[in-house]
């Protein structure tokens, strides 16, 4: 698919799927045209882009992690620096502290709104 399908479909600008092409995030194939050719499995791992961005990862740490995405061929182990494998583990423990975080926010909200009275005019 060409790049304004991908946008339309993955809701990611054009301008922002070349930057992850030149991060090194993308590399969609290419027509005779010169013209970018997006597969289904580039749509699958925008998605996981993303989803690793709002998490907080560089795009640095997530090329590295590109090759072992799920998606297209499975998991795919790749070799990981000390470095890397170190930052992964402290986002990890961020999410899921973040996480705990806003289920226990979830579960006020969820008290109050049980208990709530609404007012009759």
């Amino acid at each position: 698919m060409l790049i304004g399908t991908m946008a339309r479909q993955t809701g990611v600008s054009a301008r922002l799927l070349r930057y992850y092409e030149e991060q090194g995030l993308l590399a969609p194939r290419r027509r005779s045209s010169g013209f970018r050719d997006y597969r289904e499995q580039d749509v699958h791992a925008v998605r996981h882009i993303r989803a690793l961005l709002a998490a907080g990862l560089s795009t640095r740490a997530i090329a590295a992690l590109m090759p072992s995405l799920p998606g297209g061929a499975g998991l795919a182990p790749v070799p990981l620096s000390a470095d890397l494998l170190a930052v992964l583990r402290r986002e990890r423990v961020r999410l899921r502290d973040a996480a705990a975080s806003l289920l226990a926010a979830c579960e006020v909200l969820d008290a109050i709104t049980a208990s709530a009275q609404v007012p009759h005019c």
